[in-house]
């Protein structure tokens, strides 16, 4: 019994100061933190919420493993443990730097997102800076990530044995695993085309194969276009690169917006472009800008209204499209129901004999002879 006492004894009192390490150190973590959220609420800046939030996870862990590698020196325990105990907390301490450095890089990022804001009507700039930080984070994030690993396995002796050891076949892995990863590599590099080229930027309208939508989220190796009717399209960052599509927020994110009628040739065309103009005045999804109205074709049976206007974005457009659709619709209907398409036609009476009306005068010409 008082050996089986001594040995408890033995890894009681290290069982006891690493738990109070650990306590202790969550407790410090708490108080610290509380602090902090009080001090950013009262100055309710977007940088300080960002890096309290950012920073309370992380920290919850190297806060013990802090206090852990302080504890260990006095503890009555031999060195091979203290060694042991020490390699997995440092392990565990590099994990956690390297996911403080990420969310660092979310930190920043916040903070540029807050100084260039898009719920505004000019947001070219904003969107532009914001998917160069998009894309440029994430692939950050994965060079972090692979550091922090590679680092990691460095400290394991016998993986760093065998790492020296497999480095004369470097080469040859390196092109295996290339070819193993060509479609995420080529990724990788179209991410940073469009960072740098930016032929797509989030928030953009954009038309990919025939569907026509809204650039949500640029990932490190696809894009989400989010389509009129709340559909997600996901669409790999090569075919932005590869492939022809429509960007109709390039430069500007104003747009023309045309509608066609087709009316009768007894239409006042000098009304209808007044009526058309009216419309306009009325609504404030004009940017009073474009109002033309012309007749752009004429065919046998009607004419081709082009009523052209022009908004400040591509949602404003198509309910302005539908807007003068209707109305100039309405004003025909209204106004000059009789100018509305129609089809012409001659009917000819038959004969009482039920022969063709151009038969009887070749007839009637041959009995008077």
């Amino acid at each position: 019994m008082e050996h089986l006492w001594q040995n408890r004894q033995a890894w009681l009192w290290p069982a006891i100061v690493l738990a109070g390490s650990i306590v202790l150190a969550l407790i410090v973590h708490a108080v610290l933190f509380a602090v902090a959220k009080r001090l950013a609420k009262r100055t309710d800046g977007p940088i300080e919420n960002s890096l309290v939030r950012h920073a309370e996870r992380p920290t919850r862990w190297i806060f013990p493993l802090l206090a852990i590698i302080l504890a260990l020196p006095a503890l009555p325990v031999r060195d091979e443990l203290v060694q042991m105990a020490r390699h997995v907390v440092g392990v565990g301490v590099i994990a956690a730097i390297g996911w403080v450095i990420i969310l660092l890089a979310e930190v920043f990022s916040d903070a540029l997102y807050a100084r260039h804001r898009v719920d505004i009507a000019d947001n070219l700039t904003a969107r532009r800076i914001r998917t160069q930080i998009a894309v440029l984070r994430r692939i950050f994030t994965l060079l972090v990530i692979v550091l922090t690993t590679a680092i990691v396995l460095m400290t394991f002796p016998t993986i760093h044995q065998l790492g020296t050891s497999l480095l004369a076949s470097a080469g040859i892995a390196g092109i295996v695993v290339g070819m193993a990863m060509k479609s995420t590599l080529s990724s990788l590099i179209a991410g940073l085309q469009i960072a740098l080229t930016e032929p797509i930027r989030i928030d953009d309208v954009v038309i990919v194969a025939g569907e026509f939508g809204w650039v949500e989220e640029i990932l490190t190796t696809y894009v989400v276009v989010r389509t009129w009717d709340l559909r997600r399209l996901v669409v790999p960052l090569s075919y932005f690169i590869e492939n022809v599509f429509q960007n109709w927020t390039r430069n500007t994110a104003d747009l023309l917006a045309y509608v066609y009628i087709y009316v009768d040739y007894t239409v006042p065309v000098e009304e209808l472009r007044q009526e058309f103009r009216r419309i306009l005045e009325s609504t404030p999804l004009w940017d009073k800008k474009v109002c033309v109205l012309q007749v752009s074709d004429a065919s046998e049976h009607s004419m081709q209204i082009r009523a052209l206007t022009s908004a400040a974005d591509s949602s404003k457009a198509w309910d302005l499209r539908c807007l003068v659709r209707e109305q100039l619709i309405k004003f025909q209907q209204e106004r000059y129901p009789n100018s509305l398409p129609k089809a012409r036609a001659e009917i000819h009476p038959f004969p009482p004999d039920g022969r063709p009306m151009e038969s009887a005068p070749s007839q009637a010409h041959t009995r008077a002879a």
